[in-house]
């Protein structure tokens, strides 16, 4: 993360303990540990927070593409029956009219007698 080198430490180290002095050198590197435990833990739990908005950001954006292909697949299916109840519609009113035609057919037109030939009397 910082590019720190071993030697960048020690003078670090070096300052510190001129500065606090012996005594009180312990108390603030376990104060120091303390405090970056608590950072690394900050930013990773910002990290996580930050992760699980974007799952949810996709899959918010999937459960759209999702319901837009079963909105598609609906409507689909609709046209389909649609279509289907119109050709049934057209198939049951051709033989409606068919059969309303060979009613009115055979009302009017008298039945013809077979030309086959008659037995005759004895």
């Amino acid at each position: 993360m910082f590019d720190i080198s071993f030697i960048e430490i020690m003078v670090i180290a070096a300052v510190a303990l001129i500065v606090v002095g012996p005594e009180q050198l312990p108390k603030v590197a376990r104060t120091l540990g303390h405090l970056s435990g608590r950072l690394r833990r900050y930013v990773s739990d910002v990290k996580n927070d930050i992760q699980r908005e974007m799952e949810v950001e996709e899959l918010n954006e999937l459960h759209s593409s999702v319901q837009e292909a079963a909105h598609s697949i609906e409507k689909s299916v609709r046209e389909e029956i649609s279509q289907l109840q119109t050709a049934a519609d057209i198939r049951t009113a051709t033989t409606a009219t068919t059969v309303s035609q060979s009613e009115v057919v055979g009302k009017e037109t008298p039945l013809k007698e077979s030309s086959s030939p008659r037995p005759k009397p004895l």
